[in-house]
Parts: C-alpha cells; sequence; structure tokens
C-alpha cells in the first residue's frame, strides 16, 4: 500500500467520522426540539421538494433507501395527519404522496432549527472553506 493510498485511507475514515457527528447531533436534535426522527424529516424534505407529490417508487429512490422503509415512515406519516395518499389520476395501482397543509407547517418549522442546526456544526468553516470542500468533494464524486 503506497503512501498516498494510506492517506486516502484516513481521509475516508475522517469523512465517516463527520458525517457520523453531524447526523448524531441532527437525530439529537430532531429528537430533543421537534419529536421525530431523521428518516422522518428527511421522507418530509423530499415531499416538500416535491409539493405535487411522487410515487412510493420515486421517494425511496430520491432517498435511497427501500420502498419497505419508505412506506414505514409515510405510514406513520400518514397516521399522524402530515402526509396524504392519493391514487394517480383515478388508478388505485399507483399511488402518490404527499404533505397535508399541517405537514407542510410542521416541516417548515423543522427545516429553519434543522439549517440553523447544520450552520452551528460547521460554524468553523468559512467561505472559502466551504467552496474549497464542495470543490474537492465534487472531484472525488466523479471517480464513482
Amino acid at each position: 500500500m503506497s503512501d498516498l493510498s494510506k492517506r486516502r485511507l484516513k481521509t475516508w475514515i475522517r469523512l465517516l467520522g463527520v458525517t457520523r457527528a453531524a447526523e448524531n447531533r441532527l437525530r439529537d436534535y430532531l429528537r430533543r426540539e421537534h419529536d421525530t426522527t431523521l428518516p422522518r424529516f428527511d421522507v418530509m424534505a423530499a415531499l416538500w421538494r416535491r409539493r405535487e407529490g411522487v410515487t412510493m417508487s420515486e421517494l425511496s429512490r430520491m432517498l435511497l433507501v427501500s420502498n419497505g422503509n419508505a412506506t414505514a415512515v409515510v405510514d406513520r406519516l400518514e397516521k399522524d395527519g402530515m402526509a396524504r395518499r392519493e391514487a394517480e389520476d383515478g388508478d388505485r395501482r399507483r399511488i402518490r404522496v404527499r404533505l397535508t397543509p399541517d405537514g407542510l407547517t410542521a416541516f417548515e418549522a423543522m427545516a429553519t432549527g434543522h439549517e440553523a442546526e447544520v450552520d452551528a456544526i460547521f460554524a468553523s468553516l468559512g467561505e472559502t472553506d466551504l467552496d474549497l470542500m464542495r470543490d474537492i468533494l465534487a472531484r472525488a464524486g466523479r471517480n464513482e
């Protein structure tokens, strides 16, 4: 293994550590301040971005999760009045899910705090740091 290879491995481990720490902090924030989970927030965010609604398959692809995981979260959101399922163009086999007005309101309240929490997590990074990080991550992503 070359020195560069070892440095890449260490960088990967560091990226994982930073990601896990940030996710843990966000999970704690959402649980503590909004009595919700990160997966629930992620589903609501995806539905907020696509106000016209999405199929369950589209939602799963957007979130990179299984249909079963997405369905379980949507079931809970629907039970709580935050989302609703509707047949698409009268075809009961094709269901679209979207946020209800209560779901939109709840998500927007959570999103404001979520953004503030992410801002606090990365407060030590300035504009130049963020631009450099974006560029480095974009280059690293092209190797896929």
